[in-house]
């Protein structure tokens, strides 16, 4: 396996904390979740939707191509950086999966959520082999509303 060389960004916003809002677009949001399996299960048609989804979330991590600046991975999180960050989204595009991009994402989550910060997330079926791998602990007692839309 080769090292790849990207550019990683993070985007966290506190509350009460002038900060810049993510450079992440909603096209590029798109385009990097249909690159990805995750694609198959969010709202990829809806731009809108994706639109808001980027403006309400307050930790995002990316993993830009340097050259191009085209994004390949995204980690994108709602936190109070003091007890939780659930990760809603970690997409990493198909063609540079197991070179490292999501768990250096997911450490630079960490990272930036702080460590009293438990990171959640809820695994696509595709990738819920993945994350026993790098560490994370599988937990049972989850619950949901499911959305109406």
């Amino acid at each position: 396996m080769t090292q790849l060389e990207l550019k990683y960004e993070v985007f966290a916003h506190r509350f009460g904390a002038a900060t810049e809002r993510s450079l992440v677009t909603a096209d590029e949001f798109r385009d990097v979740l249909r690159r990805s399996t995750l694609g198959e299960r969010r709202p990829v048609d809806d731009l809108e939707r994706l639109k808001c989804m980027l403006e309400n979330s307050n930790l995002i991590v990316t993993a830009r191509e340097p050259v191009r600046g085209l994004l390949l991975g995204i980690s994108r999180c709602v936190t109070d950086f003091a007890y939780c960050c659930y990760c809603s989204d970690l997409a990493v595009d198909e063609a540079v999966q197991r070179q490292g991009v999501g768990k250096e994402l997911l450490r630079r989550t960490r990272q930036a959520a702080g460590e009293q910060a438990t990171l959640l997330l809820v695994a696509a079926p595709k990738a819920k082999d993945y994350y026993p791998h790098i560490g994370m602990s599988h937990v049972d007692a989850c619950f949901a509303y499911n959305r109406s839309r």
